[in-house]
């Protein structure tokens, strides 16, 4: 009864990351797709930090303070964004995002992003559980938008993405 999805849902909530950053590029989707290379050893998983992590987000989506979650994985923390925002259909003005093509893409373990209304609580339950969490942006409008003001329209992602597999099966 108190599951959440990932679809952005109202403007003005936080965007917290929950999880260290690391910034492994190693057997990514980015080194696949855009790099054309598969190689490196994928990122290491400590099973101690995935559960507490896993927990923590578990807690604060039991206490009400979650509106939207999602795991950052294949693509890393940008698609995990573009994902939770194509299904709220939602913008999110980002900032303090962890710097190079490395943090932003790729795939290090143990990792959420969550949408709150609560961002006082749920940073001040963090930091007494010792776990990494910080706010990385601000839900609404209708575009991505990075530091520094480059954006990408919702919408647009959202047409880029559901052409894919038409384009796909048509030989494109």
């Amino acid at each position: 009864g108190k599951a959440v999805d990932l679809a952005l849902k109202r403007e003005g909530d936080a965007l917290i990351l929950v999880g260290e950053t690391r910034g492994h590029l190693g057997a990514s989707l980015y080194l696949r797709e855009i790099e054309g290379r598969e190689d490196g050893a994928p990122p290491p998983v400590d099973l101690a930090v995935e559960r507490a992590n896993g927990e923590f987000v578990r807690g604060r989506i039991a206490a009400g303070q979650v509106a939207a979650c999602h795991d950052i994985a294949d693509g890393g923390l940008l698609v995990a964004i573009a994902e939770m925002a194509m299904a709220g259909g939602q913008g999110v003005a980002l900032r303090d995002l962890p710097a190079g093509t490395a943090a932003l893409f790729g795939e290090d373990q143990g990792r959420y992003l969550i949408e709150t209304a609560a961002p006082g609580a749920v940073l001040a339950a963090a930091r007494s559980m010792g776990i990494y969490a910080e706010i990385i942006g601000t839900v609404g409008g209708s575009a991505l938008t990075l530091p520094g003001g480059g954006a990408i329209s919702v919408n647009e992602l959202t047409a880029a993405n559901e052409a894919w597999l038409p384009g796909y099966m048509a030989g494109g």
